[in-house]
């Protein structure tokens, strides 16, 4: 059985409609309006072996950060609907990935308990016509609304569009470990017999 989902999010700031294939081969179609953020994303889907597909129109006309936020929900509801009750899976995952001097930390723990721990530094306000503290805000309402722990930190960097891809790389591959099914997990990967 294929584990997807598609969400669509309709508000006087953004209209979004997303679909994820966690079983997938990293095919994306991503168009959100902000060329930075469109390619960050695709990093996820290429990383994690996803298949997105995302269209969303927002007031990017004011900035990055409601798109930005909108997605990162939809996101969030999308990975949980299609994980449904966390049969055999993993739970945990991991990863440490280079980006030529920089290098970034992700850990996530499929839970059900939302909490985002960031680390991470930028030292100019906006690449592209995106604004570089929104990359946090896209992580907490991925966190929240798919009641996801994790942290992200930044070891090591300079150049601030290699920080970003290392982080949205690190997350694709660990959501890849997390999701991935082990035969031997029989029902969930707790003492509790339950993730939520």
């Amino acid at each position: 059985m294929k584990r997807s989902a598609t969400i669509v999010r309709d508000t006087f700031e953004t209209k979004i409609e997303l679909s994820l294939l966690l079983d997938g081969e990293g095919k994306n179609n991503i168009n959100t309006g902000i060329g930075f953020f469109d390619h960050m994303l695709t990093h996820i889907s290429k990383h994690g072996f996803f298949d997105i597909s995302i269209k969303a129109e927002g007031d990017t006309h004011v900035d990055a950060h409601h798109t930005t936020e909108d997605v990162g929900i939809v996101f969030g509801k999308a990975l949980a609907q299609a994980l449904g009750e966390k049969k055999g899976i993993k739970r945990y995952g991991h990863s440490i990935v280079p980006m030529d001097e920089t290098l970034v930390l992700c850990a996530i723990d499929l839970s059900g308990r939302a909490y985002l721990n960031f680390d991470a530094e930028f030292t100019v306000p906006v690449l592209g016509n995106f604004e570089l503290e929104t990359v946090e805000e896209f992580f907490r309402a991925v966190s929240e609304n798919s009641g996801m722990t994790l942290h992200i930190k930044v070891l090591e960097g300079k150049n601030n569009h290699h920080i970003a891809e290392g982080i949205f790389k690190a997350f694709g591959k660990a959501l890849d470990m997390a999701v991935t099914q082990d035969e031997r997990i029989k029902g969930v990967l707790s003492t509790k017999g339950m993730l939520e």
